[in-house]
């Protein structure tokens, strides 16, 4: 759709309620989780390469990121990477020291990574993204936030957009009631049943390619791809119904 034609498309008279992903949507916190990815990873391949006489290649955000770990939850990013250059970790467990040669541990030292750079002050919003959330509460429609992040909580706070949302599935509610992480619709499915709507009834918005699978999936209504990265056709061939370069476009701001 042109952005003329993306105006309006939202309204009360077709849906109930807005899931909105959190990173790359909402915040402009995608960086900091693709700067710690690889500052992880490459971390842990060097050393690995030291020891193993390896050949050590780094971590690449162009196309690891988006391919293995992008939206996904903590230590799935972590299995999936790690499988893709055949490389075979034990689980461990949630409490596992951060770096330890486990898929927690690894998984552990990214998030440390994300945590200081969220305490540094490094959250930004989307001023469109938390225009649009403030439009749609106005005409009534309830708004969630669906996130594979475990620091949802914190972000929504440093951003100062905590209280703009009626309910929050994050990666620790999954872990909580045992859910699968996107691209299983499981999570913007159990948003929309916190909200009380149904899905034929509900918009998803997402950046993320398994983001957009998770909406198809669940059989919403609407599913949006923000395709800030030139990812337009990606994101339409993953399941996008609706894709725009920025929220900006869904509404005539004039």
């Amino acid at each position: 759709m042109s952005a003329s034609r993306n105006r309006d498309v939202i309204t009360r008279a077709r849906y109930d309620a807005v899931l909105f992903d959190l990173d790359g949507v909402l915040t402009d916190t995608a960086q900091i989780h693709a700067s710690s990815w690889k500052r992880m990873f490459d971390e842990y391949l060097k050393g690995r390469a030291e020891r193993t006489g390896e050949a050590f290649r780094p971590f690449d955000i162009a196309t690891d990121y988006k391919l293995h770990v992008d939206g996904k939850p903590r230590y799935d990013g972590v299995r999936d990477f790690l499988r893709a250059r055949r490389i075979d970790l034990p689980q461990g467990s949630p409490q596992d020291a951060p770096g330890a040669e486990t898929i927690c541990g690894l998984g552990n030292r990214k998030n440390i990574l994300v945590n200081a750079a969220i305490a540094a002050g490094e959250v930004l919003t989307y001023p469109a993204s938390v225009a649009l959330v403030r439009r749609l509460r106005e005409d009534g429609i309830k708004c969630a936030v669906v996130t594979s992040s475990q620091n949802c909580a914190a972000v929504l706070e440093a951003a100062g957009i905590a209280d703009l949302f009626d309910a929050a599935v994050d990666g620790n509610t999954l872990v909580e009631l045992g859910l699968p992480g996107k691209p299983a619709p499981d999570a913007f499915l159990q948003a929309a049943k916190a909200l009380g709507v149904p899905p034929a009834r509900a918009v998803v918005v997402e950046d993320a390619i398994s983001g957009v699978e998770a909406g198809a999936s669940g059989n919403f209504g609407l599913v949006i791809g923000v395709a800030r990265h030139g990812n337009a056709e990606e994101l339409k061939q993953h399941g996008a119904h609706v894709v725009v370069a920025d929220l900006g476009e869904l509404f005539d701001w004039s």
